[in-house]
């Protein structure tokens, strides 16, 4: 580098920090937050209760996090997510910031949106699904080489059929 210019140092230097950095990540300095659940419809023979018996997962239903600052309880993060072929939903609240005092456990909610299900597709209030249902810290985390994160849980949540065909006794 005795030929390079002195003025073309610093951005090379800057260049190859940069793609070291890439390279190998650095853990984060706070750990990601993150909430699960499941979606379900519930049976028609449980409808207008909290019982889940003989109810089946929902596939790319939606809920919803919200989360509210301690002081003048506005929302100051949304985002929906979509639960996978087994009724699970895994939210990584990503550009959540919390501090010790305003954290997700007490500031954030999960509710119901949309199943994309039509024979089953009516909200349920099961575990405040819409209302808003809290977050459990059930004292899970997750710990990688580069990643770490604090997962909370919510529900389960619940749609239910629209009809429900009234069952026959003989």
């Amino acid at each position: 580098m005795s030929g390079t210019p002195h003025y073309l140092l610093l951005p090379l230097l800057l260049l190859s920090s940069l793609t070291i950095s890439l390279a190998h990540p650095q853990p984060s300095s706070s750990p990601a937050i993150v909430v699960e659940g499941m979606v379900y419809c519930q049976s028609c023979a449980r409808a207008g209760s909290w019982s889940l018996t003989d109810s089946k997962n929902i596939s790319t239903a939606k809920v919803g996090v919200a989360c509210k600052d301690s002081k003048n309880h506005r929302i100051r993060y949304y985002k929906s997510f979509q639960t996978n072929h087994n009724g699970y939903f895994y939210a990584e609240l990503k550009g959540l910031d919390v501090s010790a005092k305003d954290n997700a456990l007490h500031a954030c909610t999960v509710h119901l949106l949309s199943s994309a299900d039509p024979r089953c597709n009516v909200p349920t209030n099961v575990n405040y699904g819409i209302y808003g249902a809290p977050l459990h810290d059930e004292q899970k985390r997750l710990y990688g080489k580069y990643y770490e994160a604090v997962i909370y849980a919510a529900g389960p949540f619940a749609f239910r059929p629209k009809v429900c065909v009234p069952e026959v006794y003989s």
